[in-house]
């Protein structure tokens, strides 16, 4: 019977703490965006896209879990040492990283729970107003000169020793 008290009052406790590790609601928020897209796609395997924002909200909320949404997929927001930074980033194939400017749309739990409902119920998202957007613009990824340089470098090679070779046979003739 003393048993069942405790488990009861260590559930009580829990109840407690969850409730107080809610995250707080923001209005009127004021972004400061940054991004940094891959540029170069030699050196790396994959298109990297990392948003960084500040927030500030009018009602002095510090503690807002926020949720990034991109061409319909949902990724966490980190959220940074400082108050009021959070971060989002997400990886994808070169050949699927078109450039052009991508759509990030950023939700509080509140408006994420919405969402994540309505996907479950194959209802329309668009209708679901994120807290704010960022725009970020992909300039697209290099892919390396047409012909390496190695290829390049046989080929001038190549040039220069039958030109060496021509001019050679046409003095001893």
């Amino acid at each position: 019977m003393a048993g069942a008290g405790l488990g009861l009052l260590l559930a009580a406790v829990a109840l407690l703490g969850l409730s107080g590790a809610r995250a707080e609601t923001c209005t009127e928020p004021v972004i400061a965006p940054s991004y940094y897209t891959t540029s170069d796609a030699v050196i790396s395997s994959e298109t990297v896209f990392v948003v960084e924002i500040s927030l500030t909200c009018k009602n002095g909320a510090q503690n807002v879990a926020l949720y990034a949404d991109v061409n319909g997929k949902q990724f966490p927001v980190t959220r940074g040492q400082d108050v009021g930074k959070y971060q989002v980033s997400w990886s994808m194939e070169h050949r699927l990283a078109r450039s052009g400017t991508y759509e990030v749309k950023f939700f509080d739990e509140e408006s994420y729970s919405v969402l994540r409902k309505a996907q479950r119920n194959n209802e329309d998202v668009s209708a679901i107003s994120p807290l704010f957007t960022v725009n970020v613009d992909h300039r697209g990824a290099w892919n390396g000169p047409w012909v390496s340089t190695e290829v390049l470098a046989a080929c001038i090679g190549l040039l220069v020793y039958y030109m060496a070779f021509s001019t050679k046979s046409s003095i001893q003739a």
